[in-house]
């Protein structure tokens, strides 16, 4: 009895122990979850600064586009339908006739400069297709990492309560959940490093790439001049934004001096000097812009907020979900070690358990015999003292005649009875103690030395 006594303390001793160290482990792995928590965030919010920049630029081209084919429209189609009428009203007059063919050159060299804009459909067609795909694939990966982050805390939960309860079957939907999930740990892990390693390649030599990317389609004094926006860098639109000033200012003044002098004349070229008066000025409002938006600033701002994005929170988000995959893999190979021990614990116990005498005193699972009315009739102290007037009715049964004393009759029926625990005793005799003080004295003596310490 006292070696399983001993087995029993020794194994409660290193259970505990062990439910210690699996407890400062589950603390790491709930650190660890923290900053996988941070570095998702941290990620999503530079993959969204550098969507919302992209969308920016995209939006910035568009306008640059839109104005251009305004203009080339606008001189193409209204301006010469205009001066084609003027042309047969100012036939009688060489004078005005030849002021429209001046403006008439004046407007094919507008035209000529709007050609020879770069096409931005192309570049913006390019920077929409890549903020669409970066959103799909940022929006999968950031759900893709909530959930594993859910499925790390529900495993620590679950291991939480089965080392608690030592439950078999937790610790066996523990081990399951955890191989599964340290095998998406090590796989996020690798995927989480390529792309790190990837994205600081990009911001070491963002320019360059970006050079190599748009050759095709812009020269590289544009791309040169988008980039750095140096002062010491001309703008390669200025001499056409230029031309097309000129020949407006121009052919405004040809226009004032027609109005001025023909419609006396020619009544009825005032409608058509009034309607290319009017696309002039509008060409003039839309110049404005579009030497707004070919100014460095717009896209560099855009374009320098983008690589904040990437190259800041991007990388420090993936940089914190690497290191949240290492330390979950980490945690979980030391939690599926610590299983195997558990379960050999809770078998060692249960043995244990099983082999102590149940008759001994320092028994946990001690079972205690339910009571048999049958094995001897014994009357409720109650009964003979309800009342004073009950007394001469109701008389207490004589004691049973034996030859055993009338205190081990008494504990043989009181033993083990819960519905006689606070039952006075009967008579004047009291039943022997199971178990002197100096028994528990003498048992912890012969086991001092192989009980557990804790610190």
């Amino acid at each position: 009895m006292s070696s399983d006594f001993s087995s029993v303390l020794e194994a409660e001793g290193e259970s505990w122990a062990n439910g210690s160290r699996n407890a400062a482990g589950l603390r790491e792995f709930y650190s660890a979850v923290g900053v996988g928590f941070y570095g998702n965030s941290e990620t999503n919010d530079g993959v969204y600064q550098l969507t919302y920049s992209i969308s920016n630029a995209n939006h910035t081209l568009g306008s640059i586009g839109s104005l251009v084919g305004n203009s080339l429209g606008s001189m193409q189609v209204g301006l010469k339908e205009h001066l084609e009428r003027l042309d047969e009203i100012f036939s009688p007059r060489g004078d005005y006739t030849q002021t429209l063919r001046f403006m008439q050159q004046m407007a094919n060299n507008i035209i000529q400069q709007m050609t020879a804009m770069p096409d931005t459909g192309k570049v913006q067609v390019d920077l929409a297709a890549i903020a669409d795909k970066t959103s799909f694939i940022e929006y999968y990966r950031w759900l893709t990492y909530l959930l594993l982050l859910i499925l790390d805390l529900v495993i620590c939960l679950i291991a939480c309560l089965g080392l608690a309860k030592q439950s078999r079957w937790m610790l066996t939907v523990i081990m399951v959940c955890g191989v599964l999930t340290l095998i998406m740990s090590w796989a996020s892990l690798g995927a989480g490093t390529a792309t790190a390693v990837g994205t600081s390649d990009f911001c070491v030599s963002p320019d360059k790439f970006i050079v190599n990317q748009t050759k095709d389609s812009l020269s590289a004094d544009i791309v040169h001049y988008y980039l750095y926006c140096s002062q010491s860098l001309p703008n390669p639109f200025q001499q056409s934004l230029t031309i097309f000033q000129r020949s407006l200012t121009t052919m405004q003044i040809q226009v004032q001096g027609l109005l001025q002098f023909s419609v006396a004349v020619f009544p009825t070229a005032e409608k058509d000097l009034l309607g290319i008066q009017r696309i002039l000025n509008s060409s003039e409002f839309s110049l404005h812009q579009l030497t707004a938006l070919l100014d460095c600033r717009s896209l560099h701002k855009d374009y320098l907020e983008a690589l904040l994005g990437v190259c800041y929170d991007g990388v420090e988000g993936l940089l914190y979900l690497c290191l949240f995959s290492l330390l979950a893999a980490c945690a979980f190979c030391a939690l599926l070690c610590a299983v195997p021990r558990a379960w050999t614990l809770i078998t060692i116990r249960d043995r244990d358990y099983d082999d102590i005498d149940e008759e001994d005193p320092f028994n946990p699972s001690r079972r205690i015999t339910p009571y048999n009315p049958s094995r001897a009739q014994v009357h409720s102290f109650c009964s003979y003292s309800s009342s004073m007037g009950s007394q001469t009715s109701l008389h207490p049964p004589l004691p049973a005649t034996s030859s055993t004393p009338e205190y081990m009759n008494q504990s043989m029926l009181f033993e083990r009875s819960p519905r006689y625990e606070n039952v006075p005793l009967i008579g004047s005799g009291s039943p022997p103690p199971s178990l002197y003080p100096q028994t528990f004295r003498n048992i912890f003596a012969q086991h001092e030395d192989h009980l557990p310490v804790y610190d």
